[in-house]
């Protein structure tokens, strides 16, 4: 049907979930809500997923204008999205994480839930690149629902995460903190990696 790509919209979410990574932010989403209580944590993963749904759908239609005007290079937002993980990461490990957000409600969902956990580089670069490549209004349309559904994936996700977290109990969810800070500071290098070899690309293709 003319009014809607099925193609663009498959391939548009399996991208992002795939990029997105639902299962795996579980350990990362547990250890920041840690602290709040039942309500608060549905409430974080209904907010963080709203956040990136926002975030991302501001850059897939203003992204290049914006970081054309602000002269920001796309390796320039992954190195700077790998920092702040890259800081998330070392409060996951030394259990400071607890402190700074045991009073902060459902703040978490924005920073670093929303973004630039869920709406990271990747996921703003895919989408950029889906609507840029849309052929047509059915395409388009086919971009920003793949979109709606992959970060209402995400939420069930996270909102089904509470049974797990009791479960875990305190304990375990000490050790899970600990693991998703390791496995987040090494999302964090790598983001930062990828940066400086496209910086590194660029600058070769220049000279």
């Amino acid at each position: 049907m003319s009014w809607f790509d099925l193609s663009a919209f498959t391939t548009t979410f399996v991208t992002l979930v795939v990029i997105l990574d639902p299962p795996g932010a579980i350990p990362i989403f547990l250890a920041l809500t840690g602290p709040l209580t039942p309500k608060q944590k549905v409430a974080a993963a209904r907010r963080a997923s709203l956040v990136a749904l926002g975030v991302i759908a501001s850059f897939a239609v203003f992204g290049q204008r914006i970081l054309d005007y602000l002269h920001i290079s796309l390796p320039a937002l992954q190195a700077s999205g790998g920092l702040l993980l890259l800081i998330v990461a070392l409060q996951l490990l030394t259990g400071a994480e607890s402190e700074q957000h045991a009073d902060a409600g459902v703040n978490v969902a924005l920073v670093p839930l929303g973004t630039p956990l869920l709406a990271g580089p990747g996921a703003i670069v895919a989408t950029m690149l889906a609507v840029q490549g849309a052929d047509g209004s059915g395409g388009l349309l086919a971009v920003g629902l793949a979109l709606v559904a992959a970060l209402f994936l995400v939420f069930l996700v996270f909102r089904f995460a509470l049974p797990l977290a009791r479960l875990l109990k305190d304990s375990g969810i000490v050790l899970l903190t600990r693991i998703a800070g390791l496995l987040l500071s090494a999302i964090a290098v790598q983001m930062v990696a990828d940066a400086v070899t496209a910086f590194v690309r660029g600058a070769g293709a220049s000279g």
